[in-house]
């Protein structure tokens, strides 16, 4: 089966996102749809996927036109879709099989039938079995991994009648292990022929796993080509516009004094006795696979974290980090992972989310707000770490991934903090928006703030730190200079090599 999207458009207030889009593919092949952090890949496949309903432009299966004005309407055409946040899509309370046979449970109910669920645990047993995935149907989806999550997404999305399915970002928050598992589905459904529409920012999963590959900029088409026709270098270049200069900055800080010193911290079984210390002007990774214990680490030195054990010390002062506030009173930032769901606040301005951190600066007489400072201070700081957005007035839910990550950082330079904790900060963004997130990094060290980078992307932790503890099973077990290491040495002790 073919599907054609001709000369698509669509406008929001203040930004017109797709202009005279064109997008082809067919069923059996895994299409990758590629673009900076705005350019309008997310936007185009909600579109397809009926989210969207005042575009403007044609939609052709099989040379028939059609209109997609509903979800439901696109997934009756055979039109499937797994987003990034997958927790809003799974029901936690229900079991494995009940999520995996939702819309036909939907369906009946609508239609006032009898459930058999013995036939319908049996017919959820029969899709993961068809996945070569073993899921106990009857455990609560609750339970589940984030990556057990994505593969009952996936199976919903295949026990009704599905041509295309789009999947949004789905490695971002899976480890390499659990990234092969998700392509050997990929690749068995190519074959079962459904295609896969695959959005990506990783570019060595685009060639792994793809077919073509459909560029995307500015809200445009850009080219189209078959992935075996094209270099990365390439790739990088239609999708900026330009060539690319080196990924990270180069870097000669003077290193200070200690500035943080973390012994015996301590949460659960989730982080385990790990110490370490951090230098003004120095930038400190903390590397690990998904599920080494790097969010748990990062939240309990912010105070998140109701049974912390173990002492921190900033300029030599213990602090009680027995909340978020106080570790802010005390001079700590934290940019979390999950930034949609703790570091940014989607539904409100994007001014109001820069200031949120650091009122009391905009404070006036009797707790008032002074709006014209904030809306003031809003437009310098959105011009010098260049948010693309209509304006400062605009909710950050409306905002590309990569925006609503500079939107976060911005928030804690207003802040003024004396150590920042990144965790994962490039998650889900482009190679630009990524260069950009360093280069903010790289001014906050030369201006002697102490930052931690905790990431699972090796490549990142190399690129960017100047000294690196490796996490395994929540335990520090290597320190190593960054200069004198290398990612297959990371990986070595993030596996738990010893």
């Amino acid at each position: 089966m073919m599907l054609h999207m001709k000369n698509i458009s669509i406008e929001f207030p203040g930004v017109r996102a797709l202009n005279g889009v064109d997008f082809n593919t067919a069923t059996g092949r895994v299409h990758a749809l590629i673009g900076a952090n705005g350019a309008g890949k997310s936007t185009l496949m909600k579109v397809l996927s009926g989210a969207h309903d005042h575009y403007t432009g044609g939609i052709q299966l099989d040379g028939e036109s059609v209109e997609i004005r509903t979800p439901a309407h696109a997934q009756k055409l055979g039109i499937q879709t797994v987003y990034q946040e997958v927790d809003t899509a799974i029901i936690p309370s229900l079991t494995v099989g009940e999520n995996i046979m939702l819309n036909q449970t939907v369906q009946s109910l609508d239609n006032r039938h009898w459930m058999n669920w013995k036939q319908l645990f049996k017919q959820a047993e029969d899709i993961l079995k068809g996945m070569n995935l073993k899921l106990p149907v009857k455990k609560l989806a609750g339970e589940l991994t984030l990556a057990e999550k994505q593969l009952v997404l996936i199976a919903r999305a295949i026990s009704s009648n599905c041509s295309f399915l789009i999947l949004d970002e789905p490695t971002a928050p899976l480890s390499h292990t659990e990234t092969t598992e998700l392509f050997r589905i990929v690749r068995d459904l190519a074959k079962r022929n459904v295609g896969i529409i695959f959005i990506s920012h990783r570019m060595p999963e685009i060639f792994e796993i793809c077919d073509e590959v459909t560029i995307m900029r500015n809200g445009e088409f850009i080219v189209k080509k078959e992935t075996a026709d094209l270099e990365p270098q390439q790739v990088i270049e239609y999708m900026l516009g330009r060539r690319m200069e080196d990924q990270f900055p180069a870097r000669s800080n003077t290193l200070g004094d200690t500035l943080l010193e973390v012994a015996g911290l301590s949460d659960g079984d989730k982080v385990r006795n790990t110490s370490f210390y951090v230098k003004a002007g120095e930038i400190v990774g903390i590397a690990g696979l998904v599920g080494a214990g790097k969010t748990e680490l990062c939240k309990a030195l912010f105070g998140a974290s109701p049974t912390v054990g173990g002492t921190v010390r900033l300029n030599g002062k213990e602090l009680k980090l027995t909340s978020p506030h106080a570790a802010v009173k005390s001079g700590l930032a934290l940019v979390p992972e999950e930034r949609r769901k703790e570091g940014v606040l989607v539904a409100e301005s994007v001014s109001s989310n820069l200031s949120a951190v650091s009122l009391k600066n905009f404070s006036k007489l009797f707790g008032f707000i002074d709006r014209r400072s904030e809306k003031n201070t809003a437009q310098e700081y959105i011009k010098a770490l260049g948010i693309k957005t209509p304006s400062e007035s605009a909710k950050v839910e409306n905002l590309s991934g990569g925006n609503q990550q500079k939107v976060a950082i911005g928030r804690w330079l207003l802040a003024d903090a004396d150590v920042y904790i990144f965790d994962e900060p490039t998650k889900g963004v482009d190679v630009g928006a990524k260069r950009d997130i360093f280069e903010l990094i790289a001014k906050l060290a030369a201006q002697g703030k102490g930052i931690i980078y905790a990431s699972s992307e090796l490549s990142e932790i190399v690129g960017i730190t100047d000294r690196v503890y490796v996490l395994y099973d929540g335990e520090a077990v290597k320190e190593l200079a960054t200069a004198e290491t290398t990612e297959e040495e990371l990986l070595f002790y993030s596996t738990g090599g010893r």
